[in-house]
């Protein structure tokens, strides 16, 4: 069973200096039939103008995973971290106990296009950790490429929670597959581009849940980038 989760759909709120889409219930947007999906708690879409960002302010008990499409976010934090995310570059903090945190658009011309993502952690109280990777459009490039996952399986980030990402950009005609495991769940997001998974359409920013499948084949009609998790 796929169910499509349509861009338009998401909540939306534009704060000038930073316009946001919730895929789930966050913030000032409440929809209680939109409450995550499996470990998935929040997939949130947001473009910041430049030199203007998310001040310092914390987090607990919470696996964040940050990806840039577009521009250059600088993120420092309490563990002392204090670097800066381009394109095909992949962010995980590990919240745990409690860490503090601030994302900036360091341009003065150009605004940046990101991707926020948080899922729940295994448990509650795990100890704070950041960590930051690139992978480049080679990796990426007609296949799905393993980012983050439990054990940092293929040189993947290791986030605390049993799910798995994969990044995969796709130029049209070009497909991948996935095999879903008895018990187990898909998201998919469409980060750019168009595609069809198992014949069911879906466009830039759309996200689809995805159940009692067994296969999944992703073929896009447009040069596409999508996100896929696999999930418990």
């Amino acid at each position: 069973m796929i169910v499509t989760l349509k861009a338009k759909d998401r909540g939306h709120f534009n704060h000038g200096w930073l316009d946001t889409y919730h895929t789930f219930s966050f913030g000032d947007y409440y929809d209680p039939d939109e409450m995550g999906f499996r470990s998935l708690r929040v997939i949130n879409e947001d473009r910041v103008q430049p030199s203007r960002g998310f001040g310092m302010h914390g987090h607990r008990d919470m696996e964040i995973i940050t990806y840039v499409l577009e521009g250059a976010l600088e993120h420092k934090d309490s563990l002392g971290a204090g670097l800066i995310i381009r394109p095909g570059e992949l962010q995980h903090m590990t919240a745990g106990t409690g860490m503090r945190h601030s994302e900036f658009n360091p341009s003065t011309d150009q605004a940046v296009h990101l991707y926020q993502i948080w899922l729940l952690p295994e448990r509650e109280g795990l100890p704070p950790s950041y960590d930051q990777r690139a992978f480049s459009d080679d990796e990426r490039r007609g296949r799905l490429r393993l980012v983050a996952s439990p054990d940092g399986a293929d040189g993947s980030l290791t986030i605390r929670q049993d799910a798995r990402l994969y990044l995969s950009s796709l130029i049209a005609g070009e497909s991948v597959i996935h095999d879903i495991q008895v018990g187990r769940h898909v998201w998919l997001q469409v980060l750019r581009g168009r595609v069809r998974v198992n014949g069911t359409l879906s466009e830039t920013s759309d996200g689809a849940a995805i159940s009692d499948e067994r296969r999944l084949t992703v073929v896009a009609e447009q040069g596409a980038e999508v996100m896929l998790f696999d999930l418990a």
